[in-house]
């Protein structure tokens, strides 16, 4: 017992190392990034910043958030996210509910084509040429009419809807309540847990993402945060890197690198402020159809 015991204790200890190194691995660019952004632009060239800032500045910031270009991507990434995610999450719960429904015409039939949309899809250029012909592109809607459904939240919201008992609804419906309410004021106030986790997954993706905002946005309005960074990644890798700076910049206490660190700390807090709120929710709602019973 005793020899069993010591296997056990060396074999919990490698892997504890093992996952100090990798979340050391994942954390430390991030807080690498943090302790650059907060240092002296000047300062940071010469190297040698690891754990703290050498010479601690908020200038960086000072720029970024005095940028109108900056602000202007940030609060359009800010209501693309939450307009884009309230949208989604309704439209495809909607959507599911009624086809957790056996009783609805036709159901496996258009079950079978949206399990086909997740495998096969009509490619970047018919996509781009659809949106055209209905007058999408460079619009605020484009961000949100296209990703109002995904066929695989709809599947995690189907599996969901079917544990609720039957016999929520037809109490609703004998109360003299019709569909709609029954699934607004009964349904989605009992689907907190799957709500959030595809609210979650829709926001960051919403938030992270740049190449919407490439290929079918050009007004600089319409840009949005992830865009503008990636721009400024691209175009600061030229050898005139300050004077196609996005936004043009001119102040000389802060570099091109300096402010990539700063509107990428910026851009990214938002994100790590809302999950944990949601990861209780989030828990719950990843294990929806893993667990019978």
């Amino acid at each position: 017992m005793k020899l069993q015991s010591k296997k056990i204790d060396a074999f919990t200890i490698i892997i504890t190392i093992i996952m100090v190194l990798i979340c050391f691995a994942t954390i430390y660019p991030i807080w690498y990034t943090i302790v650059l952004s907060f240092n002296d632009a000047a300062d940071a060239q010469l190297g040698g910043i690891y754990w703290w800032p050498r010479e601690f500045s908020l200038e960086s910031y000072s720029t970024v958030l005095t940028d109108d270009s900056i602000l202007s991507s940030f609060i359009m990434s800010l209501i693309r996210t939450v307009v884009g995610t309230v949208t989604h999450v309704f439209f495809t719960a909607m959507t599911a509910y009624a086809f957790s429904k056996k009783k609805l015409i036709g159901r496996n039939f258009f079950l079978a084509i949206g399990t086909f949309t997740m495998f096969f899809n009509g490619g970047l250029i018919p996509f781009y040429l659809l949106l055209k012909n209905i007058n999408l592109l460079n619009t605020f809607l484009v961000f949100i009419i296209p990703t109002m459904f995904n066929f695989f939240h709809l599947i995690i919201f189907t599996s969901f809807f079917k544990g609720v008992p039957e016999s929520l609804e037809e109490s609703a419906m004998i109360d003299g309540a019709h569909e709609l309410r029954t699934f607004v004021q009964i349904i989605l106030p009992l689907s907190m847990p799957v709500i959030a986790t595809i609210a979650l997954f829709q926001g960051v993706w919403h938030w992270n993402d740049f190449f919407w905002g490439i290929i079918f946005v050009n007004d600089e309005v319409l840009q949005p945060i992830a865009t503008f960074l990636y721009r400024m990644i691209a175009e600061s890798s030229s050898s005139q890197m300050k004077m196609n700076m996005p936004g043009g910049f001119t102040a000389t206490a802060v570099n091109s690198q300096s402010i990539k660190l700063a509107t990428m700390v910026i851009a990214t807090a938002p994100i790590v402020f809302v999950y944990p709120f949601m990861q209780k929710y989030f828990v719950k709602g990843i294990m929806i159809g893993s667990v019978k019973g």
